[in-house]
């Protein structure tokens, strides 16, 4: 999977890019992530990529012809899946859109900045437009930085155990269950009893009924899908 990254803030998705499963994917070959600096598409005078809105509204606006220059470089080498662009009033992100987005092969993400963009680009460039939340950001590059790591992970290969990933919150609907790990007591706090049983059937209905205990107390919106 190749995901590319425009940005007018290129050092903001340094480090997210650059640790962890996202580092190992990218060392292992599985995903190739490119971040395009929109300056360098820029004709304008010291590389200016915003200007003032029409109408008079506050804030500065990202320009069209940067983002134009550099999607055209992209699609003139490789055919994309999706072009999307992370703003606060897009598509809320999810579990499931990150499984299907897991499965493309090309991917472009706009991140947006400033008052947003030139409205074109979403009338014309982009195909899909995504939001982590009901709320702004200085810009869409954290966002972006976690959308290409919720899609990274579930390459295969990625993660070293595959079945982790599928056991995550949200795949079916459901916060997972609660998880311990050793000592078996500390404190006077003991792990449950089922799960130091060996009794796998017994650990799997106690799992299950947790995650419903869960997500009817934490998330109870997940159990109308």
């Amino acid at each position: 999977m190749r995901i590319d990254l425009l940005t007018v803030m290129p050092e903001l998705l340094e480090s997210p890019l650059s640790h962890s499963i996202v580092k190992r994917a990218q060392d292992k070959g599985l995903a190739q992530i490119v971040v395009h600096n929109l300056h360098d598409y820029s004709t304008r005078p010291h590389k200016k990529t915003d200007d003032y809105p029409f109408g008079g509204e506050a804030g500065m606006v990202m320009q069209i012809e940067p983002i134009d220059r550099c999607i055209a470089m992209l699609k003139a080498e490789r055919d994309y899946d999706e072009v999307i662009f992370m703003t606060p009033d897009g598509e809320q992100f999810t579990q499931p859109i990150a499984n299907r987005l897991s499965l493309c092969t090309n991917l472009i993400i706009l991140c947006g900045h400033y008052k947003g963009v030139d409205y074109r680009v979403r009338e014309h460039l982009v195909t899909r437009e995504l939001t982590i939340g009901d709320y702004v950001l200085t810009g869409g590059e954290l966002p972006a930085a976690i959308v290409t790591d919720a899609i990274v992970r579930l390459i295969p290969g990625a993660i070293g155990d595959e079945q982790s990933a599928l056991s995550d919150s949200f795949q079916d609907n459901l916060l997972a269950p609660p998880v311990y790990t050793r000592p078996a007591e500390y404190n006077g706090w003991r792990v449950p009893d089922v799960l130091l049983s060996g009794h796998q059937a017994n650990i799997e209905k106690w799992r299950l009924e947790q995650s419903l205990e869960r997500t009817r107390r934490l998330r109870p919106d997940l159990l109308k899908h």
